[in-house]
């Protein structure tokens, strides 16, 4: 897919991309050097993680943190598979 670099050197996402990607307005994007290629890659923010974890509800800050963190760490892993 072909797109144009404008003179303030901004470049239209296609539409197809933004849908494979789920990219929407806003969202954040990098761009990675990789030998002779440029990557692009959807940023998650800890924003996108909100309520992606059940709570517990047990009112102990610190085990719901940690408990948090092992629930989306094995989430993430298993997507990076």
């Amino acid at each position: 897919m072909l797109s144009t670099v404008t003179s303030k050197g901004q470049v239209t996402i296609p539409k197809e991309i933004r849908r494979l990607m789920n990219i929407k307005p806003k969202d954040k994007v990098d761009f990675v050097l990789d030998g002779d290629k440029v990557l692009l890659k959807h940023v998650k923010t800890l924003k996108d993680f909100r309520g992606s974890v059940p709570n517990k509800g047990n009112g102990n800050f610190q085990q719901e943190r940690a408990y948090s963190r092992k629930a989306k760490s094995k989430i993430i892993m298993k997507e990076m598979e």
